[in-house]
């Protein structure tokens, strides 16, 4: 009896070390990057039928939605880093007349990220190839919060030139992004409109990494993250 209950323990506690150690291997091994682009101004968008960005936060809100959930599911040691364009919440701020780099900093604070800052688009893959020592610390998934096209992830759009933008980061440029600085089984996702239809493969073929996009335009929300609000519209990679 003693011999089957030992037997019984034994086993048991070996079932419990495999269970631990496949929910251990769901956790990303690496970096999640959250890329979060500039919000627009209202002199150059309250003259249009559906102006973009009511709210200053409408990018850094989703990203923070999706912080939140990562939080939850992987817990307070996985390394997710913000990479956010500056100047355009600069220029809003003084619309606005409120401390938006302030707020940002305090999303920082509350989920302990690593929140950087940047000012152009080739800093988001400088960032990428050496902002971590690529060699022990991979990339474990990447998204963008922002506004987009099919074919550029525009961080400024109208913020300084009306319905245009001066900073970007091209599909064209993917191809200097380092290959290897993803973990394997990386995840990447844009959530802004359209990216689905063609930058998508760019970022395949560039990377080896799959990344999901929208067919169609997409819905910023208040307490949810984005939606697909084109008739036909669906996520695809």
């Amino acid at each position: 009896m003693a011999k089957r209950l030992l037997l019984l323990i034994t086993m048991v506690a070996i079932l419990s070390s495999q269970a631990i150690a496949a929910a251990a291997t769901k956790v990303p091994q690496g970096e999640w990057i959250i890329l979060v682009g500039g919000v627009s101004l209202n002199q150059w968008e309250k003259y249009k039928a559906q102006p973009h960005d009511h709210w200053w936060a409408n990018f850094v809100h989703a990203a923070r939605i999706r912080t939140e959930e990562l939080r939850e599911q992987f817990g307070p040691d996985l390394m997710i880093t913000w990479l956010v364009y500056k100047p355009a919440y600069i220029e809003r701020a003084k619309q606005d007349g409120v401390d938006l780099i302030g707020d940002i900093n305090s999303v920082r604070d509350k989920f302990n990220l690593h929140l950087v800052y940047f000012n152009k688009g080739g800093e988001v893959v400088d960032y990428l190839n050496n902002g971590q020592p690529r060699t022990s610390l991979k990339v474990a998934a990447f998204e963008y919060f922002g506004h987009s096209n099919r074919a550029c992830f525009m961080f400024d759009y109208s913020n300084v030139i009306d319905s245009s933008a001066k900073a970007w980061l091209h599909e064209t440029d993917f191809s200097k992004i380092d290959r290897r600085i993803f973990a394997k089984g990386a995840f990447a996702k844009s959530w802004g409109c359209h990216t689905g239809e063609e930058m998508s493969r760019y970022w395949h073929a560039a990377t080896g990494i799959r990344m999901w996009g929208a067919i169609g335009k997409t819905q910023f929300m208040d307490e949810e993250l984005p939606i697909l609000i084109s008739e036909g519209g669906k996520w695809v990679n």
